[in-house]
């Protein structure tokens, strides 16, 4: 059932891209002067829990047109880039005026699939990434990438003009699910409480749905264009997510590296003895550790959560649902594993070498007994 609701608003698709291992926001603020560049963090009261120590930068990239559904639609494309390394792309689509709930959630489904805004991402991406170059170490752009759709609505009310309702009243007899979930069928009671559980209501008006893939947002406060504070850290999780994954994806890349490189070196018998087998494998070890648990630990220091209120729990929400626990706790063993690994290897080329040394020193005693013997 739609009750009737009359839904007017925006949909916002988020692209993320591990662009490198750091960029330097003072530096990337010069260099996207052209863009009306600016540090936002979240404004409302309850955001003083928030601590965010270097706050990204974000910059309006330009207006294009795009088809979806068979409509011509501008649609703004803005940028938010981080500290970690992390560029987030933002599509911002506007729905065609005010429509029935029908029809935003039919609108909303052909914006997630739009092959457009693909496209317009990587056109962008390709010239954002040349523009902050210089303010990226170790500049590459990883496979790796991580989507997210927010349902944005500034306007949401009955048709028939009845009493003003809370947001969350209003949509307590929608069915969200083929919005959220692309799900058509009517769910069972337990599969709803299951799969959209994640409700947060702050004011009468206001109204955040959580899910993997996608938010609705219920934010009639700001201009049409500008981000509410909990689409800040839904970005700001979603861009935390998007480095754990990759650092796991290089983890799980250089394992098997590793053991071919151990299994190489072991290869080089006694002449591998005298040259310190294992020293380059160490060194690259010892490298990918350091990047990795600095990495990690930088994205971690990013955002703190001070106190349990209403942004806060939506941001541990936001971790919680992207299982941002269980990614860390992958990387957190993998990195055990190179770490053992590189004691392993290194208490064993420390043993190798005290057998040359303790094998240089018989040599050296049989050879003043020979000599003694001689004389």
């Amino acid at each position: 059932m739609s009750a009737g609701l009359r839904v007017g608003g925006a949909a916002i698709v988020y692209r993320l891209f591990d662009v490198g291992y750091e960029i330097a926001l003072e530096r990337a603020l010069d260099l996207l002067a052209t863009s009306a560049p600016e540090r936002v963090r979240p404004v409302r009261g309850e955001a003083q829990a928030i601590q965010i120590p270097n706050p990204p930068v974000t910059a309006i990239l330009g207006g294009e047109t795009v088809v979806i559904d068979g409509r011509r639609i501008d649609v703004e494309v803005s940028a938010r880039v981080f500290d970690f390394g992390v560029v987030s792309l933002r599509a911002h689509v506007p729905a065609p005026g005010e429509m029935s709930w029908e029809e935003w959630v039919a609108f909303g489904n052909a914006v997630d699939a739009a092959h457009a805004v693909d496209a317009l991402f990587a056109q962008h991406l390709r010239v954002l990434a040349e523009r902050i170059r210089p303010a990226v170490a170790r500049p590459n752009v990883a496979p790796v990438t991580e989507d997210y759709v927010v349902y944005r609505v500034r306007s949401l009310r009955r048709s028939d003009g009845g009493e003003e309702e809370a947001a969350d009243e209003l949509l307590r007899d929608v069915d969200v699910a083929p919005l959220l979930l692309n799900e058509w069928r009517p769910l069972s009671e337990g599969a709803r409480r299951e799969l959209l559980p994640h409700r947060f209501s702050y004011y009468a008006d206001d109204l955040a749905i959580l899910t993997w893939d996608n938010a609705l947002i219920v934010d009639p406060t700001g201009s049409d264009g500008a981000d509410s504070d909990v689409q800040f850290m839904l970005e700001f999780a979603n861009a935390q997510l998007l480095e754990l994954r990759y650092y796991d994806a290089v983890l799980d890349a250089e394992l098997p590296k590793m053991y071919d490189r151990v299994e190489a070196a072991r290869a080089g018998g006694t002449r591998g003895l005298l040259t310190r087998r294992f020293a380059p494998l160490l060194g690259d070890l010892q490298r990918l550790v350091a990047d990795s648990t600095e990495l990690v630990e930088r994205v971690e220091n990013s955002l703190k959560v001070t106190d349990d209120v209403y942004l806060a729990r939506i941001y541990s929400t936001a971790l919680e649902i992207f299982r941002g626990r269980a990614w860390r706790n992958g990387i957190d063993r993998k990195l055990g594993i190179i770490r053992e690994t590189y004691a392993m290897l290194n208490a064993e080329s420390q043993a190798a070498r005290a057998e040359v040394m303790e094998l240089a020193i018989i040599l050296l005693i049989v050879a003043e007994l020979v000599v003694g013997l001689a004389k």
